[in-house]
Parts: C-alpha cells; structure tokens; sequence
C-alpha cells in the first residue's frame, strides 16, 4: 500500500451514541482505513489527534458527543489489484453464517486478519473487495495469523458496539482445539500465568509469562490421548495475545507446529501449520439478543494428520 495519494483535510468528527465505548485508535483505524497502526499511534501520541481540544492515550474510550480531531493526511491507496476476482471469491467460500449484523468466517490458516506490519492484505480487507457495496464490515476480534477458525465480522456499528461489550464482559465462549506436544497427565487443568508482551530487535511481538504482565486464564482438557502427543479442548476466560500457545508451553506441552513458541518440538508425520484451530463460538446476537453458536471442523489437513497418529 502507499500513503503518497491525495491530502485529505482536518475532520472534525462528532461520537454518534452507538459509536460510544470504543477506543480511541480502533475508532481512527476503522475511519483511516488502510493506514499503517504505527502511524495512527504516532497521530495519537504526538498530539495531531484530539478529543475535545485535549491530548487522550490510545486507549481512551469515545464518549457519545466527543469531538475527534483526524489531522490532515495523505489517502491511502490500497494495492487493490493484487485482490483478484478468484481471490476475493475464495475468502467468500470461508463464511459459514452471514445475516444482517454479522457474518462469521472460519478464518484460514496462514493469513493475517488485517493488513499492517509487512502484511498487505488480510481476511477483512480480502472481504471489502468481495463486497464492495458493504458500507459497514470491520472485525470484532483477532485471531492470530497461524490459527484458523471462527472469526466474527459486524457488519454494522450498532452490532460491533454491542458485540464489543460481550468481549470486554467476557460473555463470549471460546473453544479451541490444539494438538500439543507429550501425552497429557492427569485431568482438566485451569492454567493462570500472567502473560507479558516483549518486543525483538526486528520489533516482533513476542509474550512470555511473567509477574509483571495482565492476567491470563486458559482451561485444558483432554480431548483424546495418543503415545506422544495429545489433543486438547482449550477455553480461554481471557483474550490475550498468544495467550493458549504461551499457557501450552509454559506447562511442558507446546502445540505441534508452533515454530515460536515450540521449535525444538518434533511435528507429527503431514503437519505444516500450527496444530490451533478456533472451533466454536458462543454468544448472544446483537440484534435479537438469542443465544447463538457457531463451530468449524478441523479442516482436512489437520484432521489427516489425527488419522496418522491414530
């Protein structure tokens, strides 16, 4: 992407009620589309960005009647042609629900949600192609780029506001599979190491456990035992970064294919990814408030390799 097209002047953009409670830098990444998130956070910290005429962090959540300040910037032109027809046809043919708040998308793995940190394109911007007369589609949550599965996707203000609310209450059922590394003892584990975040010379994120980081709760239980390896139900009651694959090594189990997290692990026999898979999820609609659960299999890859360890 270049952020060398035309000058876009000062906005002044007043918080509408269902714009209220998000957060400063994802309400300027969802208005400043396709600009890297280093350059919003410098906007913020450096004072170009204003809430009411003052200073507020990154963090600071938008208030129905606010005033943002979006300084003068360069428009993005996003790399569209890269996005091909086939292309953008393929991420459709991932969407296993779609109505009028909200689709769900079993999210491959090997590609990133969102584009940023030398990533051109992700999920959410390979959706915008294929639907290009979506006003509204922004993420509701991360999933990391190694990990496949559910993956939700509002696809208006009102339905990610309240979505949002769900996460922050941790309202919202998580269940992960994985395949770890050594052959479980024992019962169902809550695990509850804080996790804190690091960066590497290259300015790579990296998490590792430590007093000093946030709180972190992941639930394993055994889904079914094989001589070396073991698959396993994972929960989490937290949404931290890495979160399931730092827990897993921390306790001597590494998931099978995590180069970071477990590189001196031997993979099984046809593995070629991280062996993380977000399976299901369970919430209340945005709309009519309804419990609703959504699940993706194991794709076909993963679930060969159980069969070869079986």
């Amino acid at each position: 992407m270049s952020t060398n097209g035309p000058k876009i002047p000062v906005r002044r953009v007043t918080i509408e009620p269902d714009m209220a409670e998000r957060r400063l830098d994802n309400f300027l990444l969802s208005e400043l589309k396709g600009m890297p998130r280093t350059r919003v956070y410098r906007m913020i910290r450096s004072g170009e960005v204003r809430v009411n005429k003052g200073r507020v962090k990154p963090g600071y959540r938008l208030v129905a009647g606010d005033e943002v300040r979006i300084p003068p910037h360069n428009r993005v032109e996003q790399v569209v042609a890269s996005i091909t027809p086939a292309r953008a046809d393929w991420i459709l043919q991932h969407v296993i629900y779609e109505d009028q708040a909200l689709l769900i998308l079993d999210k491959p793995s090997g590609i990133a949600v969102h584009g940023g940190s030398g990533i051109s394109l992700g999920a959410i911007e390979l959706l915008r192609a294929a639907r290009p007369d979506a006003y509204f589609l922004e993420l509701v949550h991360r999933l990391d780029r190694d990990t496949s599965g559910c993956l939700i996707v509002a696809k208006k203000r009102s339905a990610l506001r309240r979505l949002h609310e769900q996460f922050r209450e941790t309202n919202v059922a998580k269940r992960y599979v994985a395949l770890l590394h050594g052959r479980w003892k024992g019962g169902d584990r809550w695990v509850e190491y804080p996790l804190e975040v690091t960066h590497r010379q290259n300015g790579e994120r990296h998490v590792r456990v430590g007093d000093a980081g946030k709180q972190a709760r992941s639930h394993f239980s055994v889904r079914q035992n094989f001589s070396d390896h073991c698959l396993m139900n994972v929960r989490i009651a937290t949404g931290r970064t890495h979160q399931i694959r730092v827990h897993a090594e921390a306790i001597g189990y590494p998931i099978a294919g995590d180069t970071r997290y477990g590189p001196d692990a031997p993979n099984p026999v046809g593995l070629k990814r991280l062996f993380l898979h977000a399976e299901s999820l369970k919430f209340s609609h945005p709309d009519s408030g309804d419990e609703c659960e959504f699940s993706a299999p194991i794709d076909p890859g993963l679930q060969n390799v159980l069969e070869k360890l079986s």
